[in-house]
C-alpha cells in the first residue's frame, strides 16, 4: 500500500481507514511504509484495529526522526529509499495507491513501470476518492493519445474505489505481455544463437 505521510481532507482519513480495515476483514495482511504519520498511519491503525497483520518497511533515516510505528506486526528497517521499495515489491501480491502525493506516485510509477517490464506480474491499481485521481487518470490518457502508452498496458493500471473492487481486480489480473522481448528471441537457429563453449 503506496499512501501519504500527509493526512489530507478527512474524507481521504475515512477511505483509507475503510479501505485498510475492508481488507483484513476479507484475510488479507497490509505491507507498507512504516510510518505513523499521515495516511500512512492511519490505514496502519485501521488495519490493525480489525486485528489484521501489517509489515512496515522504514529508511533508517526516518526512522531516526521517530516517525515510525510502534504497535506494528513487524517492522523492519532498510538502509535507506531504493531498499525499501523492492523489500515492499519482494513482500506484496499486489500494489494499491491510495491518495497521497509526490512520493506515492513515484513508488506506484515504479512499480507498474516494473510490471510493464517483466520484473514481476503482480496487480497494480489505484484506490480513486471522490475523484482524486481523475487528473492524473486524464494525463494517462493524453499520453497514450500521443503514443507513449499502448493500451494492453494502460489497461493493466487498475482504478477501484473501494477494496471489493480492488480484491476483484486482482482476483481478474492477467498480465501484459513482455513490453521489450529478449535479443536472441529474434535470432534465426544457428550457431550465432547458440552459447559459446567454455
Amino acid at each position: 500500500m503506496f499512501t501519504g505521510s500527509s493526512a489530507g481532507p478527512p474524507a481521504h482519513e475515512q477511505a483509507a481507514a475503510r479501505f485498510a480495515e475492508k481488507l483484513v476483514l476479507a484475510g488479507h495482511g497490509i505491507v507498507y511504509g512504516g510510518a505513523s504519520v499521515g495516511l500512512m498511519g492511519v490505514a496502519a491503525d485501521a488495519a490493525l484495529s480489525a486485528g489484521g497483520e501489517v509489515i512496515g518497511v522504514l529508511p533508517e533515516h526516518m526512522s531516526d526522526r521517530e516517525i515510525a510505528h510502534s504497535s506494528l506486526t513487524r517492522l523492519e528497517i532498510v538502509a535507506g529509499m531504493h531498499e525499501r521499495k523492492a523489500r515492499m515489491a519482494e513482500l506484496a501480491d499486489a500494489f494499491i495507491a491510495l491518495p497521497g502525493g509526490a512520493g506515492t506516485l513515484e513508488e506506484l510509477f515504479e512499480v507498474w513501470t516494473w510490471g510493464q517490464l517483466g520484473l514481476h506480474a503482480k496487480p497494480v491499481a489505484l484506490l480513486d476518492v471522490d475523484g482524486f485521481y481523475a487528473p492524473l487518470l486524464s494525463q494517462l490518457s493524453a499520453m497514450a493519445d500521443a503514443g507513449y502508452i499502448t493500451e494492453v498496458y494502460r489497461a493493466t493500471l487498475g482504478v477501484v474505489t473501494d477494496a471489493d473492487e480492488f480484491l476483484q481486480f486482482v482476483a481478474a489480473y492477467k498480465s501484459p505481455p513482455l513490453k521489450w522481448r529478449p535479443a536472441q528471441a529474434d535470432l534465426p537457429p544457428g550457431p550465432s544463437a547458440q552459447p559459446s563453449p567454455p
